[in-house]
């Protein structure tokens, strides 16, 4: 007999709009899974991230009618990855054997979990959830995803391609996981990095089934550089690179821009603001910049402040 504990984590932010329906679809995977023998037993759990809306009030409700239904509501909007976390360091502290971790919006086939429950029989840890394509991105989204995936793999970040934060994990995986110190998380580049026994299931992604997307280009441009700058010192060592490649460019614009001061072709004082305001300027502002990233990450670790503060719970 089956004797796995499954729980589902999901983030939630301003999903009262989906939420009947992810409740629906999850509790008839979890029921099918139950019947196939695949689990024992699924249970739900929605992590409330500070949402304006009625949220909360309907995860009561749902916990009201739905037996499976377990809630946490943050005190605070914290963001995705710390939502997710919060949810993950919960369950790692009670009896489950294995974890599901998806999105409220219903874009990830939930019937795919069907597949991880059946790779992690199988004696993997950790079951990745990898989109099979991108029709449903824009030609936009699709390209800067590929650039993302690409240059992280160019930083030295191991992670998944096609792959966001919709995986399996096994308790041991997820207690491995949950020892990080770390505030700034990228958790698909942290799960990846645990080295446990891991396998992919591929599943195509659906169009949000309601509301609104939480990830504008602002909130993807900071999730990237994050990612980046969490698995990566790279940027530092181009600080370098640049450096050099500037002092040989300036030094050939010296050369240059002194054969036109000699030969009176020259602006008076162009020669000292193209060498000093385009070439330096530039360099000692970007490299200012990458350095500044770092320290501002630093900064927020050595505080050592809490990730989250739950106020409810069901």
């Amino acid at each position: 007999m089956n004797t796995t504990q499954l729980i589902i984590v999901v983030p939630c932010f301003n999903e009262d709009a989906v939420l009947n329906e992810t409740t629906a679809q999850l509790s008839e995977v979890l029921l099918d899974m139950e019947e196939k023998k695949l689990i024992l037993s699924g249970e739900i759990l929605y992590v409330d991230d500070g949402s304006r809306d009625q949220t909360w009030k309907l995860i009561e409700d749902l916990s009201q009618k739905n037996k499976r239904i377990k809630g946490l509501k943050l005190a605070h909007n914290v963001g995705h990855q710390q939502a997710l976390w919060a949810g993950l360091e919960w369950a790692a502290h009670k009896t489950y054997d294995a974890i599901v971790s998806i999105d409220a919006d219903l874009q990830d086939d939930v019937n795919a979990i069907k597949e991880m429950a059946i790779r992690y029989q199988e004696g993997n840890d950790i079951v990745y959830g990898v989109r099979n394509e991108r029709k449903t991105d824009t030609f936009f989204k699709k390209n800067t995803a590929l650039m993302f995936y690409r240059l992280m793999n160019t930083m030295g970040g191991e992670i998944v391609y096609n792959h966001a934060d919709f995986r399996l994990m096994s308790k041991r995986a997820l207690q491995a996981l949950i020892i990080h110190p770390e505030r700034n998380l990228f958790l698909r580049g942290m799960v990846c990095s645990i080295g446990f026994p891991s396998a992919c299931v591929y599943y195509n992604r659906k169009e949000r089934f309601a509301g609104e997307s939480k990830y504008p280009l602002s909130k993807m441009i900071n999730f990237a550089l994050d990612g980046i700058t969490s698995f990566s010192v790279k940027p530092l060592r181009l600080i370098t690179i640049f450096g050099l490649s500037f002092m040989v460019i300036a030094s050939l614009m010296i050369c240059y821009a002194l054969y036109a001061f000699i030969s009176h072709h020259a602006i008076q004082g162009w020669t000292s603001l193209l060498i000093s305001v385009w070439f330096i300027g530039g360099a000692i502002l970007t490299a200012i910049g990458v350095i500044g990233e770092y320290i501002g990450k630093i900064y927020k670790e050595v505080k050592r402040r809490p990730r989250y503060f739950i106020e409810k719970e069901i």
